[in-house]
């Protein structure tokens, strides 16, 4: 067998002066060999290859590769999987990758490599959207990963609390910064990678995937062994998975003063029946407002829902908040369609708000997303 931590060695040094930009980041990557896992694998702080698999690619091969595992955590998919599927979301980012790959001419794919334009197109050009797209199981029951066809498990989850999985993504982006700028000043940084390192450093949110993690946070840590965690099986680990029906009341306030239109309602209509069919709270409450409640109702884990414009006065929040009190609900959270155009936000209450905002704004608590 060749000495494969210097053909490693070999193939940072090809990045650094070919693609700086990547080769930087790749650098400050520990690598290590290891047979305990079947390709390779990262988790956004090292990188692991298994010998008997690198050992046959070509030095273009190998490059590739080495700037496949990098490019994951410069997209920082190692820490924002959240709930969905691994095998899934693996196979979404492998398809990024390897597009970016193979549009910026660095090495040569593996045969084995994802790689479809048609599904990269499909999908927005993101992992999220490609996600959305592939189906639920990958055809011929695959291991998902960098596969064309079976393909490989080569991304890992983040290690550490969700705090501390934030600052390793943070840190990735000063990373990024610092690589893209190396690039610049040898006149190596092409237009694709610009603009990739701008979506890295300026992500568009997607108001809809912030109210998805938004909920999901608000379920208690009741556990249930009655199926098992996917997230750890590719590990040999058996544990449990939260509980389907650990979801407690959600409160969804709805502005209704004249600002937020047809198409912003029916969006958000959208998105409120997916939690409810998707996370089964105990219970939805609907409240309308303006500068008043001026419709109420509420759902159960059974009941078909629907939402609809009421009101079409001025803006006040604060009358939400005190009729939750009034009316002795308990939520979990509390989620705002509106414009924020307002000062009357009333008292911070003791459960989370999110306002999903159609406008610019600022609120004196709780967390914003732009709609």
């Amino acid at each position: 067998m060749m000495d494969l931590p210097k053909r490693l060695s070999k193939a940072k040094t090809a990045l650094i002066l070919e693609h700086p930009f990547v080769g930087t980041i790749a650098m400050n990557m520990p690598f290590e060999l290891s047979d305990l896992i079947p390709t390779a694998a990262t988790n956004g702080k090292r990188v692991l290859f298994n010998p008997e698999f690198i050992e046959p690619l070509t030095d273009e091969e190998l490059k590739a590769l080495v700037a496949h595992e990098c490019f994951h955590p410069m997209l920082e998919h190692c820490w924002r999987r959240y709930e969905r599927e691994p095998q899934k979301w693996n196979m979404a980012c492998d398809y990024v990758i390897n597009e970016l790959i193979t549009l910026e001419g660095i090495g040569k794919l593996p045969a084995d490599g994802l790689k479809d334009t048609a599904i990269y197109n499909a999908g927005g050009g993101t992992s999220d959207g490609i996600y959305a797209s592939l189906p639920d199981t990958p055809p011929g029951g695959g291991q998902g990963g960098q596969g064309g066809g079976e393909g490989w498990q080569d991304l890992e989850d983040g290690d550490g609390t969700q705090a501390e999985q934030d600052q390793a993504a943070a840190e990735m982006k000063v990373r990024v910064a610092q690589a893209a700028q190396a690039a610049k000043m040898m006149g190596k940084m092409s237009a694709n990678m610009s603009r990739l390192v701008d979506e890295v450093l300026n992500p568009k949110v997607d108001w809809r995937e912030v109210l998805q993690r938004f909920v999901e946070k608000c379920r208690d840590d009741t556990r249930s062994w009655a199926r098992p965690n996917r997230r750890y099986i590719a590990q040999n680990m058996y544990l449990p998975s939260p509980d389907g029906e650990a979801m407690g009341e959600l409160v969804f306030a709805i502005d209704c003063s004249g600002s937020i239109g047809q198409e912003e309602l029916n969006q958000f209509s959208a998105e409120v029946t997916t939690v409810h069919e998707d996370q089964k709270p105990r219970r939805i409450h609907l409240v309308y407002f303006d500068s008043s409640v001026c419709h109420y109702e509420s759902f159960g884990k059974d009941d078909d829902l629907h939402v609809e414009m009421r009101g079409g006065g001025g803006t006040a929040f604060s009358p939400v908040f005190r009729y939750i009190q009034d009316h002795d609900i308990e939520p979990v959270a509390c989620v705002f369609l509106t414009d924020l155009c307002c000062n009357d936000f009333g008292p911070q209450p003791e459960y989370p708000v999110l306002w999903v905002s159609t406008d610019e704004g600022e609120a004196p608590f709780g967390e914003i997303v732009l709609m």
